[in-house]
């Protein structure tokens, strides 16, 4: 089996990710001692430091390993997106080679026919879905139902999919960090950002940023992130990454905002749907669109900003 190369600055830094969040989860313990009201927070830390393990297990194990990780990741957050949008009964059979694209993508990424990636879910599998919509025979609804299924593609699978596109960068372009390095760059810093805004907001937010889309959104939290995430980019950015100071500090301020987006995106969907979060599978956290939402604008925007800066060549492999 193919392994990934795992050099001495991730190990460093998963080590030391591991010490941080077990040392948060003992503040929190602490403060629950103590009667402080944080027992939501205790949540979230233990279902992170949960989700951590699996990706350390998955990834330092074996590249069919997380490859599979990912094409699960995908198939539970398509499978969360249409269980909130609406949908006709005789789309089930159209859904059914939706969800078959999914382990076709991963494949054909595992393979590094990256040329075909870029084509496959917006262009063939769209034209896929409108031929069997077509053969159903049911127009009513027709325009809508395509738009709903393609928009979780695009989001659920292929958006997604760049977190496996990362891993197949070859170690020559990121010898600092190799392609581990590189998804666990753009992992942090997103992560990070999430949690930047959400601090920075409950500490300072006084004015509304999009009050009908997501009402606890601030210019400063946003503002916080933004400095925040892009001062963090800086400094992990010689650890994990080829970036120059200059490119590190550029490729965070460009994240961070990204990253706002990809969260009242989703929230905007699921103000519309009417519900708060998008499944009660990570306690804590909500659903994988909930705590993945950032990523479905910064993966895509990280691999081609790293593509364009090292002259990375699309073709069928790097």
């Amino acid at each position: 089996m193919e392994h990934f190369v795992i050099t001495n600055n991730v190990k460093i830094m998963i080590v030391g990710l591991y010490v941080f969040l077990f040392a948060l989860m003992g503040i929190f313990k602490f403060m629950q001692f103590k009667k402080k009201d944080v027992d939501n927070w205790l949540i979230r830390t233990r279902s992170f430091i949960f989700l951590t393990i699996i990706f350390t297990i998955a990834f330092c194990t074996n590249k069919i390993g997380a490859y599979i990780l990912m094409t699960l990741l995908s198939y539970l957050a398509l499978k969360e997106f249409f269980s909130l949008t609406p949908t006709r009964k005789t789309d089930r059979r159209v859904l059914l080679w939706a969800y078959w694209s999914i382990p076709i993508q991963f494949y054909i990424i595992y393979i590094n026919w990256v040329s075909l990636f870029y084509l496959f879910i917006p262009l063939y599998v769209f034209l896929l879905i409108s031929m069997r919509m077509v053969m159903v025979g049911n127009t009513d609804g027709f325009l809508k139902s395509l738009a709903t299924i393609q928009w979780g593609l695009m989001t659920s699978v292929y958006s997604l999919g760049y977190l496996a596109l990362i891993l197949a960068i070859p170690f020559k372009y990121n010898p600092v960090g190799g392609s581990l390095g590189l998804l666990f760059f753009i992992l942090l810093i997103t992560v990070a950002n999430d949690f930047m805004q959400m601090f920075s907001g409950k500490a300072f937010g006084k004015h509304k940023i999009i009050p009908k889309v997501s009402p606890n959104k601030t210019w400063e939290g946003f503002i916080g992130g933004v400095i925040g995430t892009t001062v963090l980019s800086t400094l992990l950015a010689p650890v994990l990454t080829s970036f120059t100071l200059p490119q590190a500090a550029f490729a965070g301020f460009v994240l961070s905002i990204a990253g706002f987006f990809g969260d009242v995106t989703m929230s905007a969907v699921k103000r519309d749907m009417g519900v708060k979060d998008t499944s009660s599978l990570i306690p804590g956290h909500g659903g994988i669109l909930d705590r993945f939402d950032s990523l479905i604008f910064t993966a895509p925007l990280f691999f081609h900003y790293f593509a364009y800066i090292n002259s990375i060549v699309i073709s069928r492999g790097h």
